[in-house]
């Protein structure tokens, strides 16, 4: 009962956590005459506040200081930093894009994502690919083929944000960046940069003129805090699986309102037959993240594991030792099943001769 309350908890913050990020996506309507850029200079701020705000609550302070001590030489420091410039850009384009036209090019580069995720896994870090991981793949792969011999190219958004991302995550697995520790210090690195952009555009005195930015500006701020904790509680509670086919509601929500809301039509973010290769690899990533959860959660059962979690820290000594109480056990498990394996053995045998 226990695992099913916290799976179900786990979903609700997933999809609640979705619902918020794709209300972000809208703030740049709310907050004109400021530009997506501008905005996404107020979003790096009030992300930096929430964040400490959130760290602070939390009491995760020590966490973040003893990650950074690890960090001994300049090379570790180099990679610690160069993926900053990679979510600076991924920031600027999901709040600029929206109202320059190019929200569905956005939302197609959060489809793809995923997918581009598993084959670099696959190359990179020789990860197992599943046989519907790599069909998945596969019709990704011939949606924007098809788009690229009929219109010669694929929006340089899409793929900023589709081949964007990888990059920041292999470099921040190198090292083994928390996810906590390394937004944090990218928006602290962030910080000077975004200051610069709105004392140099009027950003600071177009927010303080208009009073809709009063309320505005600190609703970014908690939208920000609410979505990143959600997301936190969320991987702290649901098996990696399911967990990862949560993450798609995110995109899926934003196709519709950059359909409704935003007013786009499909052939501005591509031709239908890319849009149906995509959908179709969704559904069968979809389908392949619910058998991989099933597995696990029959596996676990059967050798008295818990759920596989992902963490949002390093985990607490509490946590290392559910690990090893759950390894015990799955030994003692073991143990005994080969145990009463012989003991049938043995007693067929007494059985028999006692036939005889």
């Amino acid at each position: 009962m226990l695992t099913t309350n916290q799976t179900f908890q786990g979903t609700i913050a997933s999809i609640s956590s979705s619902v918020l990020f794709s209300m972000m996506f809208l703030f740049g309507l709310f907050m004109q005459p400021l530009t997506g850029t501008q905005v996404a200079s107020w979003r790096v701020l009030m992300m930096l506040l929430s964040l400490v705000l959130l760290v602070s609550v939390s009491k995760q302070w020590q966490h973040v200081f003893d990650y950074l001590k690890t960090l001994k030489t300049a090379k570790d420091w180099l990679i610690f930093i160069l993926p900053t410039p990679i979510l600076g850009g991924q920031i600027w384009l999901f709040m600029w894009a929206p109202v320059n036209g190019y929200g569905l090019d956005v939302t197609l580069g959060y489809f793809l994502l995923p997918l581009v995720m598993i084959v670099l896994g696959r190359f990179f870090y020789r990860e197992p690919m599943s046989l519907l991981q790599g069909a998945a793949a596969l019709l990704a792969a011939f949606g924007i083929g098809h788009d690229i011999l009929q219109y010669g190219s694929v929006s340089w958004v899409t793929l900023f944000v589709c081949l964007g991302y990888p990059p920041y995550y292999l470099l921040r697995r190198t090292i083994a960046v928390p996810p906590i520790t390394g937004l944090l210090s990218d928006l602290t690195l962030l910080t000077p940069v975004v200051l610069l952009m709105l004392y140099t555009s009027g950003g600071f005195s177009m927010a303080a003129q208009n009073m809709k930015f009063w309320y505005l500006l600190p609703l970014l701020g908690a939208f920000s805090a609410l979505a990143m904790s959600l997301t936190m509680l969320a991987s702290s509670k649901l098996p990696v699986s399911l967990f990862g086919a949560l993450s798609y509601i995110e995109p899926m929500l934003l196709f519709v309102l950059s359909i409704t809301v935003l007013s786009q039509s499909l052939d501005e973010g591509g031709s239908l037959f890319m849009y149906g290769m995509i959908t179709a690899a969704l559904l069968v990533m979809i389908v392949d993240s619910a058998i991989g959860y099933l597995s696990r959660r029959r596996n676990d059962h059967l050798h008295g594991y818990r759920e596989p979690q992902v963490g949002g820290f390093p985990p607490r000594r509490r946590l290392i030792n559910r690990r090893i109480d759950g390894a015990l056990k799955a030994h003692r498990f073991r143990k005994i099943r080969r145990y009463q394996r012989k003991m049938d053995k043995i007693q067929r045998k007494i059985e028999q001769l006692d036939a005889k």
